[in-house]
């Protein structure tokens, strides 16, 4: 069972930052070409698929789960921040935000097109990220696409590593290793975008984004043989 400390702390932490997170990061789609080009190729995958349902877990203040409506898509917010998700009802009062944990998610089984995760799962403690990455592949319909983003170790013989993100304790993951985690839970990596850490970047780590597919179910033929 996941431990839900490390939650509490987060929650709490985000709780008390929100105002501020809100501000910083309101219009920073505006200035990332990058992050719009990769959010766009997800929700186009994810219309092609035929079902436009998406949630965007860890959504913050709104604005990522608004930029995926505009894009077309059936996008709802999920956050353990309450305060969070009050920010986020009162500047996008005609989308859905819910008080939710990614570690038990109330989305039933196959209902969701796709699964969007902007550096969420960075405070997760690695023992208990496969709890999360399987309710990923649940909620997932069969083909549906999950977009997970986070920090990079620059180290390959650590696979993840804790790092000061100054608002609650958080973890960097080496890219491969957080790939074959994915595919362990059923989501094989498709794509991945690396962005190398700029000048005026804060934090100086790579930034990766992985797009990964839950498999289209199998065709069963009669008499039992596929």
């Amino acid at each position: 069972m996941v431990q839900h400390d490390a939650l509490t702390v987060t929650r709490e932490a985000y709780d008390a930052a929100a105002l501020t997170y809100a501000q910083l990061f309101r219009d920073s789609l505006r200035d990332s070409p990058l992050d719009r080009a990769i959010l766009g190729a997800f929700a186009e995958l994810v219309s092609a698929g035929g079902n436009g349902q998406v949630a965007d877990l860890g959504c913050g203040p709104g604005h990522v789960t608004a930029h995926l409506d505009e894009l077309g898509l059936a996008a709802f917010g999920v956050d353990a921040s309450p305060t969070m998700i009050e920010l986020a009802r009162q500047t996008y009062p005609g989308l859905r935000f819910d008080v939710g944990s990614m570690a038990a998610l109330d989305i039933a089984d196959g209902a969701l097109g796709g699964v969007l995760s902007r550096w969420s799962v960075i405070h997760t403690p690695p023992r208990e990220l496969p709890v999360i990455l399987a309710g990923f592949h649940r909620v997932l319909a069969p083909g549906g696409h999950l977009l997970i983003g986070f920090s990079a170790t620059d180290d390959p013989s650590h696979p993840t590593q804790v790092f000061d993100h100054t608002v609650a304790p958080a973890y960097r993951w080496w890219p491969d290793h957080l790939a074959a985690m994915l595919r362990e839970s059923g989501l094989p990596e498709v794509a991945r975008m690396v962005r190398e850490p700029q000048p005026t970047d804060r934090r100086q780590f790579q930034e990766v984004q992985l797009l990964a597919r839950k498999a289209q179910a199998e065709a069963v033929q009669p008499n039992g043989g596929r």
